[in-house]
């Protein structure tokens, strides 16, 4: 019998080394370690396969990589669990994870259907948050070739996913539409505990860029306060 996690870990290790966007290896194996740390303080039984796999498959084909297609990494995984000889269930309940798991605007709500996957996409969220999150989101907003900041240019609360992956926005922007409302979004206790001091770090961040931009008066710095 084939020891799908650890080859799971050889495949995924292979595709995403060396990209540059913050959807890495090094961020699958923080999501992986993040979803076994929440698992190990759930008091509810869990399949171990199920979040080990959907932990190092969520990110195999992102849509924001395949001009927003959300089928295709759903297609890769199934592929290549199949390849492996892993139970249709755990191949089933996997690719939803998968399917559900991303951010798709501030008001689009998808809720995860079953505790290993709301455990996962604590995980993957967690990653998005603290100075890890920061970094990342700087790494993928200069590979968009997104401006930096642009006082002028306001934060957009998405009413559709289609809206959010459409935008044309800023890093900064970033912040307000996205990462500074996964930390009420987290699904388990453990993952809201973690999410308060990376979110915290985040608002402090945003506080001293403002403060060293001379924005201390702008709309972007007004709005922080909602978040603090």
């Amino acid at each position: 019998m084939y020891d799908s996690v650890k080859l799971t870990k050889e495949f995924v290790k292979q595709k995403l080394s060396g990209d540059s966007s913050g959807h890495d290896w090094w961020h699958i194996e923080r999501v992986y370690a993040n979803s076994l740390q929440i698992m190990h303080e759930t008091t509810e039984a869990v399949q171990k396969e199920v979040i080990e796999l959907a932990a190092l498959l969520h990110d195999i084909a992102d849509w924001k990589f395949h001009d927003g297609d959300e089928t295709i990494g759903p297609k890769i995984v199934r592929e290549w669990l199949e390849s492996l000889q892993v139970d249709e269930e755990v191949i089933t309940h996997v690719c939803q994870i998968v399917k559900d798991i991303s951010f798709k605007g501030a008001k689009v709500q998808v809720a995860m259907k079953s505790l290993e996957g709301q455990i996962v996409q604590d995980a993957d969220r967690l990653d998005a948050l603290g100075a890890i999150g920061i970094a990342r989101t700087f790494a993928y907003g200069g590979l968009r070739g997104r401006e930096l900041y642009n006082p002028l240019i306001e934060p957009k609360i998405h009413e559709t996913a289609e809206d959010y992956k459409s935008q044309q926005t800023t890093t900064i922007n970033h912040f307000f539409e996205k990462l500074l409302l996964l930390r009420d979004r987290m699904n388990t206790p453990a993952a809201k505990n973690l999410a308060n001091e990376r979110h915290e770090y985040m608002v402090e961040f945003l506080e001293n860029f403002f403060h060293e931009s001379h924005q201390e008066n702008s709309l972007h710095y007004k709005w922080l306060s909602k978040y603090r």
